[in-house]
């Protein structure tokens, strides 16, 4: 049984303050190693659940976030950053189920730790079909369109109630209680560990009784950006896209794959 983890760096225990997920900050290289153990020890539960094959992706920022010398060499890494189909390499139709480790509430979220979506920089809000999306349902859609289902997302309380409110039926591990954006009540990192090796056990051990989250074809996509400069006017005129405003367009594709990519 094949499982698929993708990992983001906000929701992981421990963590905080942007001081803290930023490559140029100085707490950055001090978080690398908090994340590569919460990584293995969801690892070592998605073995302990049943997995004969783990993939993780590094999914954060440029998706070379991990200390490679301490990976748990169970698991196999797609780190990295470049063009290549959709975000998450490997991840198909032999995969039995897709978990987000350390994942965040979508942008605007009241008291969620470092709530964004996609770029907290030049991403104000997103749509899909009209409904607000953040990167749980974005990614789960995408996994969606193999059939394999999202089983597991680990992060603060705030990101484990939007993928419930998503995705219906998932686990969840809570690592932290957000308080603000820069202010939570955390677990220790050793306790955030167990719980999700724990989680990723059950999860994995009931794969079979998940099902996929899918998005009704065809798929519009409705992005505002924080700043007018950032619209790609050169496109109008183009099939499937259409600008709103100074700042928001449209984008349209036949599933979210297809949409992510022109955005």
């Amino acid at each position: 049984m094949k499982i698929y983890v993708a990992v983001d760096m906000e929701g992981i225990g421990g963590i905080v303050l942007k001081e803290q997920v930023f490559q140029d900050q100085p707490e950055y290289q001090r978080m690398r190693g908090v994340l590569t153990d919460e990584v293995n020890a969801l690892v070592d539960g998605c073995f302990d659940g049943g997995a004969t094959e783990v993939i993780v992706r590094d999914a954060h920022a440029r998706g070379y976030n991990f200390l490679v010398e301490k990976l748990n060499a169970k698991a196999q890494y797609v780190l990295g950053t470049g063009s290549v189909e959709h975000p998450f390499p490997g991840l198909d139709d032999t995969v039995a189920g897709l978990i987000l480790e350390g994942y965040h509430a979508m942008a605007g979220t009241e008291s969620a730790v470092r709530d964004h979506t996609m770029s907290s920089l030049s991403w104000q809000n997103f749509w899909i079909n009209g409904k607000l999306f953040g990167e749980i349902g974005i990614h789960a859609a995408m996994a969606g369109c193999y059939n394999v289902p999202t089983i597991l997302v680990t992060g603060d309380d705030k990101a484990c109630a939007e993928a419930r409110k998503f995705l219906g039926k998932v686990i969840t591990a809570q690592v932290k209680v957000g308080f603000g954006r820069h202010i939570a009540k955390m677990l220790a990192p050793e306790a955030a560990r167990r719980l999700v090796r724990e989680k990723a056990a059950e999860a994995v051990a009931k794969c079979g009784t998940f099902k996929p989250f899918k998005v009704k074809s065809p798929v519009t996509a409705r992005l505002e950006l924080m700043a007018t400069e950032t619209v790609p006017r050169h496109r109008k005129g183009q099939k499937g896209f259409r600008q709103i405003d100074g700042r928001t367009y449209d984008v349209t594709g036949r599933d979210i794959l297809e949409v992510m990519r022109n955005l």
